[in-house]
């Protein structure tokens, strides 16, 4: 028997893609994708995909299991180029720099990014968040700590941990580590932060604390966010994507998309008919 997801996909024959359009005024955009296909093999995953992101705003992508939506996260890192026989095409624009042709450690410090499961390295809770630092040169260990003890506080966890720095990182709590991990990326002052279903293990006390931070740190780095948790991109973000099968059918401001998206596949997911 089809599943509900199955279903849709066989009845409808979905949208096209988005097509990019180019930004009117630059300066409200962190970063632009253009006509981005991305392939696992002869497997195409994207499908043309075209948005502009805002800066120091929260958007938010969203779909069913498998939508394509964590390897469009990846893409904007190049996270991606760690999996074998993949392939890109298209443009990722980073302040309308191509970040396909950017040298990678430079863009991931750029572009940083916290992910599902909390990895805490196996050192302190100093030397996890010093970590970035230090491999990107920084030996003045004054200035060390003070980012580190800036990057706690930014994560809302200085004062939980101020003094156990010297503490493995394995003794925090599942959320404090997820925090921590945020602190870490932080560090470094990246201008673009990404975030893939940083709140799936967590409970709802350490998501609300997760999501106050995120909502603090928008005005010091871009955020972007890929989440199955429909209730958290409504309450998060400025803007929302939906992921369809490989496609970005429809990007919006947040309040459109939950209250009155143009597109029909977009309002059966949002309102729980299928997903």
């Amino acid at each position: 028997m089809a599943t509900p997801r199955q279903q849709l996909v066989k009845e409808v024959d979905l949208p096209s893609a988005r097509e990019y359009e180019a930004p009117k005024d630059s300066s409200r955009w962190k970063l632009g994708v253009k006509n981005l296909n991305f392939y696992y093999g002869s497997f195409q995953a994207l499908h043309n995909i075209g948005i502009d992101i805002a800066r120091n705003k929260i958007t938010a992508f969203i779909g069913p299991s498998g939508c394509g939506k964590s390897t469009f996260l990846r893409t904007m890192n190049r996270m991606n180029e760690t999996v074998r026989n993949t392939r890109v095409e298209g443009e990722i624009l980073l302040d309308g720099e191509n970040i396909l042709h950017m040298d990678v450690t430079s863009l991931r410090r750029r572009v940083g990014m916290v992910f599902q499961k909390s990895n805490p390295f196996p050192k302190t809770i100093f030397d996890n968040v010093a970590y970035g630092l230090r491999v990107n040169g920084v030996r003045n260990q004054s200035v060390v700590q003070e980012a580190v003890e800036k990057s706690l506080e930014r994560a809302a966890l200085w004062t939980e941990v101020k003094d156990q720095l010297n503490k493995p990182a394995s003794a925090l709590s599942g959320g404090q580590q997820q925090r921590l991990c945020i602190a870490r990326a932080l560090a470094v002052e990246p201008e673009v932060l990404l975030l893939d279903e940083p709140c799936s293990a967590l409970d709802p006390i350490a998501t609300r604390k997760i999501e106050e931070l995120l909502f603090e740190i928008k005005s010091l780095t871009t955020i972007v966010i890929v989440t199955h948790n429909m209730q958290q991109a409504a309450r998060l973000a400025d803007y929302t994507g939906f992921f369809l099968m490989g496609k970005l059918l429809e990007f919006d401001d947040t309040r459109k998309i939950f209250q009155n998206p143009s597109v029909k596949e977009t309002e059966d997911y949002v309102t729980g008919r299928f997903g």
